[in-house]
Formats: structure tokens, sequence, C-alpha cells
């Protein structure tokens, strides 16, 4: 199996499917850990299955059906929302040190940083979180990253709300059916924010505001084609 390097994944240059990014150093490095980032509907499933089936990478997807509390959440969110996001933060922690211990290479779908970047943060500023639970919270998170190794590499997928909750409508699933205008709105402010402040690791953007590689075989076809050179390591300087 391929190992992955910077200069794999050097920028096409003009080109608006990928983009070189912060971070990116010259002197070879194995990548051993990719994580996929980005909001609900942006396509993170997508790529980590693809990547998964062509190269062979171990994936590491969310564990919210593990989640015991994520039924009472939903119908008492004030009462639950400490309880649901440590359970997800104690479960993405342990995880991440599978994913570090592990022999092979790995991608992981959404990263512990993004539940306490993004939806601990919009639960938060929402109202819904209470202070006292936030803060104790953070202190948690963040004790617990100053211990982990980051990723070689994030993949942030970048998509308007108007494309994602398209994508959502399109795809059908009941739980998401009900998802309001207002949280994708809230939850994409959160992601720039965050992915701006980013600099954990090396970072590459996949802009899929117009590939719609989740629907469109043509642009599917067009991305998988890409991001096949990139992972052989044949991608134009």
């Amino acid at each position: 199996m391929d190992i992955l390097t910077p200069n794999h994944l050097d920028a096409y240059h003009g080109d608006e499917f990928m983009k070189r990014e912060r971070g990116m150093s010259s002197e070879p490095r194995e990548l051993r850990f990719i994580a996929v980032a980005g909001n609900i509907g942006a396509g993170k499933s997508t790529l980590v299955e693809f990547l998964e089936r062509r190269f062979q990478i171990k994936p590491f997807y969310e564990p919210n059906d593990s989640n015991p509390y994520l039924k009472d959440f939903y119908s008492d969110m004030r009462r639950w929302a400490f309880q649901s996001q440590v359970y997800f933060l104690a479960s993405k922690f342990k995880i991440h040190q599978d994913i570090v211990q592990s022999a092979q290479t790995v991608v992981q779908d959404r990263t512990i940083y993004e539940d306490a970047e993004i939806f601990v943060e919009n639960l938060y500023r929402s109202r819904i979180l209470p202070k006292r639970d936030y803060l104790t919270y953070r202190s948690m998170y963040e004790n617990i990253v100053a211990m982990l190794p980051p990723p070689d590499l994030l993949i942030y997928l970048r998509c308007s709300v108007k494309a994602v909750r398209k994508r959502i409508r399109l795809r059908g699933r009941p739980e998401e059916q009900e998802i309001k205008l207002n949280y994708l709105k809230r939850l994409h402010g959160l992601y720039e924010d965050w992915f701006e402040r980013y600099d954990r690791s090396p970072a590459l953007v996949v802009d899929t505001e117009q590939l719609d590689y989740v629907h469109d075989m043509v642009h599917r076809i067009d991305l998988i084609e890409r991001i096949e050179k990139i992972m052989r390591g044949e991608a134009d300087r």
C-alpha cells in the first residue's frame, strides 16, 4: 500500500477542486493519519468510503449509534447536552488513541476537534449548554487534546449551506430531515472560523460547492481520478 507524503499532495494550480493549504512541508513525511472534516452533508462519509475501498485505508467513523444519551438529548437538549457531549468526547479520545496506535494508514470521519469547536460551541452559543457545563467540558477537552498527536493531514470539505441542505434532502436520512436552516448556517460559520484558526497539522481544502460528488456521477469520477493521482504522487507541480 502506498504511504502518503506531502509531495503526493501538492496542489493543482488553478484547479477548482483542490488547493494547497498552509503547513505543507517539502520534507518527506509519512502520512498515516488522515482526517476528513466538514459540515453535515459536505460528503465526508463518501470520501472516507472511497479512500477505504480504493486504497485499503482503515476507516474510523463517528460513534453516533453507541451514544446512550442521544435519544434523551433530542427529547430534552438542555438537560442532556453535557452528558451526551462528554460521551462523544470520551469516545473520540479512545478512537484517536486507537488511530495513533494503528500500524496502518487510517482515515477518520470527523475529528475530536470538531466536536468541541463546532458542535459544543454551537450548543453553548445557542444557550442550550449552560456556561458552567461548557467551561467544564472545555477544560476536559483542552487537557485531552494537549496529549494527543494531531492528524498528519486534515482534509476540509468546504460547501455552502444551500448545497449541504440540498444534499441532506436528497439522501433522505429521517433523522436529518428536520434540521433547520439556521442550524446549518451556524455550523457553517463555526466551521469556517475554526478552519481559519486550525494549525495543528497540514491541511487541504476540497471545495465541493460546484462539485457534487455525492450524487453526480460525472463529478464523482472526476474527483476520484484527481485523488488517485495525488495518492500515487502524480499530481502536477
